[in-house]
């Protein structure tokens, strides 16, 4: 029994040095497009996602990154993903010893930022993701340098589209039925037209902008 806890013990140990010792390489970006995306300037028909993680903690370990289960790649120490997606509804999932997610619902031209905290685990590192504010997303990319993506932005999907706005067409027959029929019940109200002209030209408003 003591030499089981003697063992549990020792393992610990390790996973804690692991922990602090060493660090873990990922493949970077060029300068340029780091650079790049430290400008925050999103696309006008794309959301702009940057999941980051500035902690030395768990240099050791890299901590693979999917969204929507398409594998971005690994993080390390320090590094960050950038991706510009068409809007609507993305996970993103954290693997390590654990799988931490956080889902977002994006607009286009918005920035959207995804902390990747590193913690303790019982063997190796686990991590937490969470979405945090603009400066505070922006303060800790600046510390961190991007990695180069293993997918391709073109595979990047929503699963779920936004809401689409109305039609401009259907907008327009609405405010122009609005009109017409504002007149129609002025003319009424001055006794121009009778109750019954009244109602006949009102059903025949309906039905011309019924089509």
């Amino acid at each position: 029994m003591k030499t089981y806890a003697r063992l549990m013990i020792a393992s610990a140990v390790l996973a804690t040095v692991a922990l602090f010792s060493g660090c873990a390489s990922v493949p970077l970006a060029s300068s340029a497009t780091d650079s790049k995306s430290k400008e925050f300037q999103p696309l006008p028909d794309r959301a702009s996602v940057y999941i980051y993680r500035n902690e030395n903690f768990g240099a050791a370990i890299s901590m693979t990154v999917s969204l929507n289960k398409l594998t971005l790649g690994q993080t390390a120490a320090e590094t960050y993903f950038h991706v510009n997606v068409p809007p609507g509804r993305y996970t993103v999932e954290s693997i390590s010893e654990n799988v931490s997610s956080v889902t977002l619902n994006l607009d286009a031209g918005k920035n959207y930022f995804v902390w990747q905290e590193v913690k303790m685990g019982m063997w190796s590192g686990r991590s937490a993701l969470q979405q945090v504010d603009d400066a505070k997303g922006r303060a800790g990319v600046l510390e961190c340098k991007e990695i180069a993506s293993t997918i391709a932005e073109s595979e990047l999907h929503p699963t779920v589209a936004p809401l689409s706005a109305p039609p401009p067409a259907a907008t327009s027959n609405a405010s122009n039925f609005q009109e017409e029929l504002k007149k129609l019940d002025e003319l009424h109200a001055a006794k121009q037209v009778t109750d019954e002209e009244y109602t006949k030209m009102r059903a025949s408003l309906v039905a011309k902008f019924a089509k």
